[in-house]
């Protein structure tokens, strides 16, 4: 055979979902002999090859090499799952285009696009038995079709169709008035599917789907020529622009039906009896076009037995890998520190309060992690003012007092200014140097930085990503504290441990992450929770207000202010834009300061100030120099004074959920009542408003996180959807919380009997959890 002809092989073998026999040989159809050079009589072999398979033509007498039929049909069935979804038959060039906005580029990415709903057309029922809030199967004629316009000067497109039994509605309130009424002539007799809804005492559709029927063309006819629309439960799929439900579902049905034997259950038989699992490939065909014994509610809902075994196959190999990269991190020579309390102890005594016993069972989890001769990989979840800051830096300088440095790595300057504004100052008085580094850092200041990091005379080192850029060169990390870990990825963690030989790793954040979510993101760590409080804390009253009660809100800080306590009023930007109509904090704080407050002392407190004039500004509104701080989010975090009492936060629609509950900790530090008050614009988007009366309904951190990731997903929850969050296909962390703890261990039960998938029953799980999840966890060992 030709190179040329060889070259194309591996396209062909996939466009041609090729059967593999009983006895391992393959039938290779004529076409496709014919495409490859071949004739009828020739012997090939089947050689795994760089570009999947390769097959050649048998060369004079020698015997063809023999292949493991299992181990062929593995690669043929791999292949034909790569196969670009554009050689689907009804699919091309254009519609791939299309498909592709979806994330739908191969064979495999189809079967993964699941119904988001079903239709149940098994039946066709008269008009007058069709039930309002059921979707509704039914023939009937149109009998008119126009434009009708409405009392408030809108229109709409309406049709009128009926049958034996009496009428319906047809309505679109977005359309091209010339295709419908081109489309929807009167007489014309189709089958119709819709969701039925009541407007006085018409029955009615918005945007019904429809099925023409030809003249003299009877319903069981036209039910019979399209046998994946009609007589069954059929798939609804998410769509996109220029992409129709019918034509997808036809594309569907057509790769499910070839391909869905292509995909291996990968799992032994002992996990799926234990957790009642499907083969892989009945549970696609199940998902896509349910028998008809199927309760389509049950596969909306997640709880059928298909979308079970869907989902803990996706679960079980991101657990597998995460328990693989646990092992391999305890498994690995890490700094064995010893407790000296060179450092430890003088802090204590400086800090005019006593460890909460949380901080303190969480500080000795960390320097146990610490004292072991392996890598510490913990992670310190603690709700807003927990102090878990504290914990941290008592971790740092157990390094310190070891000889090693400390890199402390934030997700934004402000964020990296707070720390060094608070650290320094209790490092300052035990005589341990610390660093400031950030990609603002310019020139010579950025020259002696990164040469006291260099040179080890930087004990602590604290900054944003650009600690883990190539030029910052540690003389002697021991531990690497990430905060905020929901913003870095477990590739900038790897990053971070690379800076120096294996250093213990500490992750800090102060959101509140649900038990779910934190085993699909941190499932490789160690989990500590500073679960108390200082004491002398008191509960936070929180209310919204509107724009009406403005004058009662500014009366409350006033006396407060009278009380001889002190107020923080928080703004979303720093100054106002023409495109925004948010109300800004520089222009706000002079019109509070000439205005409102004349009599008042006020400061302001923006990400744009130097670190020396925020601390300035802070310093001051701790010593009672100020009222009144007039703020950005700069203050979520950092900032510790007990005798502020109330907040006011301007337009908290536009805030999240998290971010709001970071900002109220700043008050309710102290014995005294604390008040928040939600300032929000008259219109609330129902998002907003739920976000607002979740914050009015509970001051608990973990009860916030639950809601928040209801409302907004776990991309958004956590900040950035490539901060380390699984993309998951077909599983929902919310909905499948049980299923992700069970898949967990089945998975580290694996792992603990084979720490590196080496045994021979295993080889098939290494090689899947290599393809799915080795470039995003770093699991390059397993490759």
């Amino acid at each position: 055979m030709s190179n040329g002809n060889r070259d194309n092989v591996g396209e062909l073998v996939s466009r041609w979902s090729l059967p593999l026999n009983a006895d391992g040989s393959l039938s290779i159809p004529a076409e496709v002999l014919k495409e490859l050079g071949l004739g009828p009589g020739d012997s090939v072999v089947i050689l795994p090859g760089n570009d999947g398979l390769v097959v050649a033509r048998e060369i004079g007498t020698t015997a063809p090499r023999q292949q493991d039929p299992s181990t062929v049909r593995d690669t043929i069935n791999r292949k034909n799952l790569e196969t670009p979804i554009q050689f689907i038959k009804g699919v091309g060039p254009k519609l791939a285009e299309i498909l592709g906005k979806k994330g739908i580029v191969t064979v495999e990415d189809a079967l993964y696009l699941l119904p988001n709903r079903y239709e149940d057309r098994r039946q066709v029922v008269p008009i007058a038995r069709l039930r309002p809030g059921v979707t509704g199967v039914f023939a009937g004629e149109v009998i008119s079709a126009d434009v009708v316009p409405t009392k408030g000067g809108r229109r709409f497109f309406e049709v009128v169709a009926r049958d034996a039994s009496g009428t319906i509605s047809f309505k679109w309130f977005n359309f091209n008035p010339a295709f419908l009424k081109k489309t929807w002539k009167k007489g014309r007799r189709g089958i119709f599917t819709g969701l039925v809804s009541q407007f006085g005492l018409q029955r009615e559709v918005h945007h019904p789907d429809a099925e023409w029927m030809a003249e003299g063309e009877s319903v069981e006819a036209v039910m019979a020529r399209d046998p994946v629309s009609f007589g069954r439960v059929v798939p609804v799929y998410p769509l996109t622009e220029g992409l129709h439900q019918k034509t997808l579902r036809k594309v569907m049905k057509g790769v499910v039906d070839q391909f869905a034997p292509c995909v291996e259950s990968m799992l032994s038989p002992a996990v799926a009896g234990r957790q009642g699992l499907l083969p892989l490939a009945d549970a696609l065909r199940r998902v896509h076009f349910p028998n008809g014994d199927t309760d389509p509610r049950g596969l909306e809902e997640g709880k059928d037995p298909a979308n079970r075994t869907l989902v803990f196959d996706e679960f079980f190999f991101l657990e597998l890998g995460l328990a693989l990269k646990k092992r391999g991190v305890t498994l690995e020579p890490g700094i064995a520190f010893a407790v000296s309390h060179t450092y430890t102890k003088p802090l204590l005594k400086l800090l005019p309060f006593s460890l909460t016993g949380a901080q303190r069972r969480v500080l000795a989890e960390i320097k146990e992690d610490m004292m072991a001769p392996h890598p510490m990989h913990r992670l310190v979840q603690g709700d807003v003012g927990s102090g878990k800051t504290l914990v941290a830096l008592m971790a740092a300088l157990v390094a310190v007092e070891n000889g090693y440095q400390v890199a402390i790595m934030a997700p934004t300057e402000i964020l990296a200014e707070q720390h060094y504004l608070n650290i320094h100052r209790w490092c300052d008085e035990l005589g341990v140097s610390v660093a400031l580094v950030t990609s603002s850092l310019k020139g010579k200041a950025k020259k002696e930085a990164l040469a006291r990091v260099a040179g080890g005379e930087a004990q602590i080192v604290i900054g944003t990503h650009a600690v883990i850029q190539d030029k910052v060169e540690f003389h002697r990390l021991g531990l690497g504290i990430v905060d905020e870990q929901h913003r870095f990825g477990v590739l900038q963690r790897g990053l971070l441990r690379k800076k120096g030989e294996n250093p213990d790793i500490l992750v800090m954040t102060a959101t509140p992450i649900p038990r779910t979510l934190a085993m699909t993101v941190f499932g490789d760590l160690s989990l500590s929770v500073v679960d108390e409080l200082p004491p002398g804390r008191t509960p936070i009253e929180t209310r919204i207000c509107f724009e009406s009660r403005r004058k009662q809100v500014y009366g409350i800080i006033r006396d407060e202010v009278a009380k001889g306590r002190q107020a923080y009023v928080i703004y979303p930007l720093v100054e106002e834009s023409e495109k925004s109509d948010l109300k800004a904090a520089t222009q706000m704080a002079e019109h509070l300061a000439n205005d409102i407050f004349p009599d008042l002392r006020l400061g302001i407190l923006h990400g744009r100030m130097k670190p020396e004039e925020k601390e300035a500004v802070m310093r001051s509104f701790k010593s009672r120099e100020i009222d009144i701080l007039v703020a950005t989010t700069v203050i979520e975090v950092g900032i510790d004074v007990p005798n502020a009492t109330v907040m006011v936060i301007e337009h908290a629609e536009r805030f999240g959920l998290s971010q709001l509950h970071q900002l109220r900790g700043r008050v309710g530090r102290g014995s005294e009542k604390s008040r928040c008050i939600l300032m929000a614009g008259e219109r609330l988007s129902e998002d907003a408003e739920k976000r607002l009366r979740v914050m009015e309904s509970t001051t608990d951190g973990f009860r916030i996180a639950e809601a928040d990731l209801e409302i907004r997903g776990p991309g958004d929850f956590l900040g950035t959807r490539q901060a380390g969050i699984p993309d998951f296909r077909v599983a929902n962390i919310l909905r499948d919380g049980r299923i992700l703890e069970e898949a967990r261990q089945e998975a580290f039960a694996v792992v603990e009997r084979d720490p590196e998938l080496r045994m021979p029953q295993h080889e098939k799980l290494r090689a899947e959890l290599a393809r799915r999840w080795g470039g995003r966890l770093e699991l390059a060992g397993i490759a």
